[in-house]
């Protein structure tokens, strides 16, 4: 399928069936945020794969949305602020949320290729994601990333016009 289908046919699914992810479907997805582009190749992020029932619960408690515990993996998406490339010479930016995040959206495209759904969670508490994966000083909980077979076709795509996005030129 060419780029821009997959990227039409990616959707936040918030419904999944019992089915577990394959163990090298997994690997594909998280190989796919392994080789995202990051600033200066610094690749400030770690992946905590949760799959046990007691982690799911934990991490559901952080997001007490109904749908999260259908799904059989999340992936909480960590930063490592420290190690972030940082654009010093002008305002400092630090590109470490940015990398995940370029990370984090290779894999919702590699689980679409795969078949399955998947939903990027930024509304939780962090500190009780904290608190439940042991994050170490330093690791900050960015996203959670479920992932599962979707029980659900999602919601349809809605985009505002490129001539609302796209200037020129100027602006």
């Amino acid at each position: 399928m060419k780029f821009i289908e997959l990227a039409e046919k990616r959707c936040s699914i918030r419904s999944y069936t019992s089915e577990p992810v394959a163990e090298e479907v997994l690997q594909e997805i998280l190989q796919a945020g392994n080789l995202a582009p990051t600033a200066k190749n610094l690749q400030p992020f770690q992946f905590v794969v949760v799959r046990a029932a007691s982690g799911l619960d934990a991490l559901a408690a952080a997001y007490p949305a109904p749908f999260f515990r259908e799904a059989p993996v999340a992936v909480v998406v960590c930063v490592e602020t420290e190690k972030g490339w940082v654009r010093n010479r002008y305002d400092n930016k630090n590109y470490a949320e940015v990398d995940a995040a370029i990370a984090i959206d290779h894999m919702t495209l590699a689980a679409t290729d795969n078949g399955l759904g998947s939903c990027w969670i930024g509304a939780f508490d962090p500190a009780m994601v904290r608190e439940a994966m042991g994050l170490p000083e330093g690791i900050e909980p960015l996203a959670i990333l479920l992932l599962g077979h979707p029980k659900e076709k999602g919601r349809e795509k809605v985009r505002k016009p490129l001539s609302e996005l796209v200037r020129y030129d100027h602006w």
